[in-house]
């Protein structure tokens, strides 16, 4: 650090610019969350907090509530109290490669976490095999309907990653059961409950005989579970959800849906922590690292519920 600080002096003295020198130790980091509404940004947000302290790292926090503009803003804030290291999670896709532009532009190193910015990327990129998980979690809920039926999804915000790529997966699941109809299919704006249950019913309106839905997120899940209660059809309608939030892995484990993808939240957090503070010493990382999320049924949701990943 004194040979950078020297190296900026002089150069000052001579009237050139250098490009930014990044502080050799991570003490200071920004984390800007999508929307700390949702538990799955909970537990990363928890997490990351609980690794820098073991650390000694000071953290930022920032919750964008599901607003694009605002995390633009926050973000902006965040790189004046001279954060060495940014760990990102995007608000939506429309603004999402600003704030990695303008970190980059001041020197911050930054890591995103489940979602990515298309077209101007982190320096890493931590999340699930959402295409994989999402093609479990569909192989199992169309195989709990016999391999045929009319089916609804319910997706999550349009564009970001997780979307995309759940998306991919669960389609790779139905060209493998032609005789699963899909009806329906609906984005949500922050793959929140109450949008799973106002989604829900309307579809259950509109196709009363509907007997599979995917819901790309446990929010989601557990509002289409609820609107079904309410509706009390007939036939079975298997739900299946993704993410292992806690009160969801709690509803799994006492039948109110069937399915979902457990993430491996807790280590999210600490990679994402590790990460940036190689990236703050110049080391090199992998630009994308994906992990791998466990197919959780009622069979198995104890042990997510007593030690969550």
């Amino acid at each position: 650090m004194k040979i950078a600080r020297t190296m900026l002096a002089s150069a000052a003295l001579l009237g050139l610019t250098l490009g930014p020198v990044h502080a050799a130790e991570l003490k200071k980091v920004g984390l800007a969350v999508a929307n700390l509404q949702a538990n799955f940004f909970n537990q990363i947000k928890q997490s990351v907090e609980d690794e820098a302290k073991k650390r000694g790292i000071e953290v930022v926090t920032v919750d964008a509530k599901g607003d694009g503009p605002t995390q633009v803003n926050q973000i902006q804030d965040l790189l004046t109290q001279n954060i060495d290291a940014l760990i990102y999670i995007p608000a939506g896709a429309a603004a999402a490669t600003v704030p990695v532009k303008l970190a980059k532009s001041a020197g911050v190193p930054v890591v995103n976490v489940d979602r990515n910015a298309d077209g101007a990327p982190g320096d890493t990129f931590l999340a699930t095999d959402s295409v994989a998980s999402a093609k479990a979690v569909c192989d199992y809920i169309l195989k709990q309907a016999g391999g045929k039926g009319k089916m609804v999804i319910i997706h999550g915000q349009k564009g970001t990653t997780p979307e995309v790529d759940r998306s991919k997966g669960c389609a790779e699941s139905l060209k493998a059961n032609p005789d699963v109809k899909v009806v329906a299919e609906q984005y949500s704006n922050i793959w929140s409950q109450d949008e799973g249950f106002q989604i829900m019913q309307n579809m259950l309106q509109a196709n009363p005989d509907v007997s599979i839905v995917f819901a790309q997120a446990d929010a989601l899940a557990l509002g289409a579970a609820q609107a079904i209660k309410v509706a009390n059809p007939s036939q079975k309608i298997v739900v299946g959800g993704f993410d292992g939030d806690t009160a969801a892995l709690e509803a799994l484990g006492r039948g109110v849906f069937d399915v979902t993808a457990t993430q491996q939240t807790q280590k999210m957090g600490r990679d994402a922590v590790a990460n940036a503070a190689k990236l703050v010493a110049g080391e090199k990382v992998p630009p994308v690292q994906l992990m791998d999320a466990t197919l959780t049924t009622k069979e198995n949701v104890a042990g997510f519920i007593a030690s969550h990943p």
